[in-house]
């Protein structure tokens, strides 16, 4: 696939310690890009930030973006290129990226302290993941759910998701050492959203050690809950994908267990859209709506067992 590029001034001849590696699509990663350009300024040129624009519709952000990478302090280049999608997109970004380690962020994440950048340069594990954060992030009356569903699941501290880690791995903040993804890059015929990150740990956690630690970024890019409940039925296919390549696993999930419960009852056709409903009701109090989305949430992927 053609592919465009942009550089700051101090790519050429840079020799970075670790590549920060941002795809983006419908996202602003200009706040992250200031943010991270101002705590590299302090590394001694070790940090380099690679962006991609994976095919963004908004081609006036896409602009603003190119220009910003243009002018960053930091050894920064911007790959442009029509969308491919999220495993495709991330695998471009490592071969572009020129250090042995690769920090993976999503394009609506922010440190949330300043010296995010130095702890993970002296990061030397195989793979570790960060972690991240939702208190920070703008909420409204549809965004509130997501950010719920994630403090309840997602926004772990490392002693927690280090009970599970392979679970617990997300592309939002996420380092590899070049060695361990040269041996397993995302696999790119997952389509659609979810369970692509997860199933690459799967992968690397049966050869290499996987290290959580505290080092979070928020996560600002809240789902209204129509959005999110979309993207579940979306991931039911990838999660069907993952429970055939990987059932022990998945067999210990709390996900597969309710979805087999719910693979019994009768009537999905029925009950599972009342679940939805109460999900995205604003007017629903919150703990109803959780209890519904992560029911709903079962309920699509007991479709596929």
């Amino acid at each position: 696939m053609k592919e465009h590029t942009t550089e700051s001034p101090t790519w050429a001849g840079a020799e970075p310690a670790l590549s920060v590696l941002i795809p983006f699509h419908g996202d602003d990663p200009r706040p992250l890009l200031e943010a991270l350009d101002r705590q590299a300024a302090g590394l001694d040129g070790r940090i380099e930030i690679v962006v991609l624009d994976d095919g963004d519709p908004d081609r006036v952000r896409a602009g603003a973006v190119a220009a910003d990478v243009a002018v960053l302090r930091a050894p920064a280049r911007l790959v442009s290129v029509p969308n491919e999608g999220r495993a495709r997109g991330r695998n471009r970004l490592a071969r572009h990226a020129r250090s042995e380690r690769l920090l993976f962020l999503d394009s609506d994440m922010l440190p949330d302290d300043e010296d995010f950048l130095r702890r993970w340069a002296h990061v030397e594990a195989p793979v570790a993941f960060g972690g991240f954060t939702v208190d920070g992030a703008p909420v409204t009356p549809h965004t509130v759910l997501h950010q719920a569903m994630s403090r309840g699941s997602d926004c772990l501290p490392a002693a927690h998701r280090s009970r599970a880690p392979e679970k617990h791995v997300f592309t939002s903040n996420l380092l590899v050492r070049r060695e361990v993804f040269e041996c397993e890059r995302f696999d790119e015929s997952f389509t659609g959203w979810g369970w692509e990150d997860v199933e690459w740990a799967m992968r690397v956690g049966r050869r290499w050690p996987i290290l959580h630690i505290d080092n979070t970024a928020t996560h600002l890019g809240l789902d209204t809950a129509e959005t999110l409940t979309r993207k579940y039925e979306q991931s039911a296919g990838n999660f069907a994908r993952v429970l055939q390549a990987h059932p022990e696993i998945v067999a210990r999930y709390a996900s597969f267990r309710a979805a087999r419960v719910l693979r019994r009852a009768p009537l999905r056709g029925l009950w599972r859209p009342m679940l939805k409903r109460l999900a995205v009701a604003t007017a629903v109090p919150l703990k109803l709506r959780v209890a519904a989305a992560k029911t709903y949430r079962a309920a699509c992927y007991a479709e596929v067992l």
